[in-house]
């Protein structure tokens, strides 16, 4: 008899506009409990049945105890900056071209940018810069809770330290982090090539 495997997962999908791509697709809205109550989950849906609340109009599990159960879930996230992306040719030039790393440095740039901008005095407290996409990862990374004690150290320290999972506090998880890296490496070059036209 083949043993059966619990698949855990955590898979964000981000659109421009989540709800044009939700409507054209049969789904439930996920469930979570806040304050012992039940209510919609904020990006997660499922696309196989689960148990729903009529009344709540979601799956009546909280995401995590549908996980345990086996369900599979989906995040699908709203990010306004793929509405500046005109195609999918575009995506791929901002994502091949070099960002400009030394930008980082000024405070009015980097404040214009998705997921890091309101870091700025946590990235003025790192003692290298960021100028690469690795690093820029951990960045993400030392900015969540469960991290924040790697501030001000080496990006070497911190690759020692950054993706161990830690028992309390949110933390990234490496995939999740590389693929923001790539976002803001996108904000970047979109910033920079507006910048530049004008």
């Amino acid at each position: 008899m083949d043993k059966e495997v619990n698949f855990n997962s955590d898979i964000d999908i981000d659109f421009s506009n989540r709800e044009e791509i939700l409507s054209k697709l049969r789904h439930i809205p996920a469930g979570i409990i806040r304050d012992n109550k039940l209510v919609k989950h904020n990006t997660g849906v499922y696309f196989t049945p689960i148990p729903t609340d009529p009344m709540v109009g979601c799956a009546s599990l909280d995401h995590k105890v549908a996980e345990e159960r086996g369900y599979f879930k989906l995040d699908f996230l709203n990010v306004s900056l793929y509405n500046k992306v005109n195609s999918p040719q575009h995506l791929d030039e901002l994502l091949s071209q070099e960002p400009p790393w030394n930008r980082l440095n000024d405070s009015t740039f980097f404040s214009q940018l998705i997921h890091i901008g309101n870091h700025w005095d946590t990235m003025k407290k790192m003692p290298e810069p960021i100028n690469s996409i690795p690093r820029l990862a951990m960045f993400l990374g030392i900015i969540r809770p469960a991290k924040r004690y790697l501030i001000g150290k080496t990006w070497k320290e911190v690759s020692e330290r950054i993706w161990v999972i830690e028992e309390d506090g949110y933390q990234f998880k490496k995939s999740h982090a590389i693929a923001y890296a790539h976002l803001v490496v996108v904000n970047m070059n979109l910033i920079n090539s507006t910048n530049e036209s004008n």
